[in-house]
């Protein structure tokens, strides 16, 4: 384990994909996963922000191309690189995946020497992140969570929805969780998606998240609900990394002091310029305050 004593605003952990991404428009291979769009996303913004990321020497490149524009990694060897397969139909809300290679998984020794203010787990599979990580960060800054990989289990490279085992003992360290409605109703059990907030709420989590794709979103926070409204682009390219980018926005404005409301609004037009472009986000503060009519 190597120790940086820099403390970071925000430091993400996930695996860098190697990912094809199948539309009715196109077919293109690329590098992605939560730690390859949260990244590209974060780095935009006033923040200092490193990520930790494991992939397989063939695709180092990933990572290198991320060093390349600013962005501080510790990049961990890992016998494979996740290989995802992600096809969408002409409703952009709908995708198929397959996983054709895994990673190896993070541990508590890859992450106890980084010091941040805000830690955004991204797992990709349900095995990704050992459970220890969990309290260990949530000790040290305040720990956000994406519950899409938790809740993914591959069979035979097709990626198959399941629950996720540890929620209720691990729940109670998450302060942000980010899920969309079909994530709430596996956790939760119920398809009422204020309703599954609350469980969600009573469970431990501060700051309930949930990305509704082309319906917005809506956050519970203290009681309150928070109806966000989805910023659309003038023409729609890839959903891929929407919803990364979206936590990339929602953690920046709550590291920096914003309310639940701004950080939403935010983090919703962040999501909607990344949907007009093939790839990541690749836009300015000042270019979302103009999309958001400011």
């Amino acid at each position: 384990m190597s120790t940086d004593n820099k403390v970071y605003d925000i430091c993400c952990i996930g695996h860098i994909t190697h990912d094809k991404v199948v539309t009715p428009q196109h077919e293109v291979y690329m590098p992605g996963g939560t730690a390859f769009y949260f990244s590209h996303a974060v780095r935009q913004m006033p923040v200092s922000y490193k990520l930790i990321t494991a992939l397989a020497q063939e695709q180092i490149a990933y990572a290198d191309g991320l060093q390349q524009i600013g962005i501080e990694l510790t990049a961990l060897p890992s016998q494979h690189t996740v290989y995802f397969e992600n096809s969408y139909a002409e409703n952009s809300d709908h995708r198929t995946q397959r996983v054709l290679q895994k990673a190896d998984a993070f541990t508590v020794a890859d992450v106890a020497g980084t010091h941040a203010r805000f830690y955004h787990l991204g797992p990709l599979l349900a095995d990704d992140i050992d459970a220890a990580i969990f309290k260990e960060l949530s000790a040290k800054g305040t720990l956000s969570l994406d519950a899409q990989g938790l809740l993914r289990e591959v069979v035979n490279m097709e990626v198959k929805a399941i629950d996720w085992a540890d929620k209720a003992t691990l729940l109670p360290y998450v302060h942000i969780l980010k899920a969309n409605e079909y994530e709430v109703a596996v956790l939760t059990g119920t398809d009422d998606i204020q309703e599954g907030a609350k469980i969600l709420a009573q469970m431990g989590v501060k700051e309930v998240v949930i990305t509704l794709g082309t319906q917005g979103s809506i956050i519970y926070a203290d009681g309150e609900f928070h109806t966000i409204p989805v910023y659309r682009p003038e023409a729609f390219k890839d959903a891929t990394g929407c919803g990364d980018t979206y936590m990339a926005g929602y953690l920046y404005k709550r590291a920096t002091g914003a309310g639940i409301e701004d950080a939403g609004h935010f983090a919703s037009a962040m999501a909607g310029l990344k949907a007009g472009i093939s790839g990541a986000f690749k836009g300015t503060e000042q270019a979302l305050l103009q999309f958001m009519g400011r």
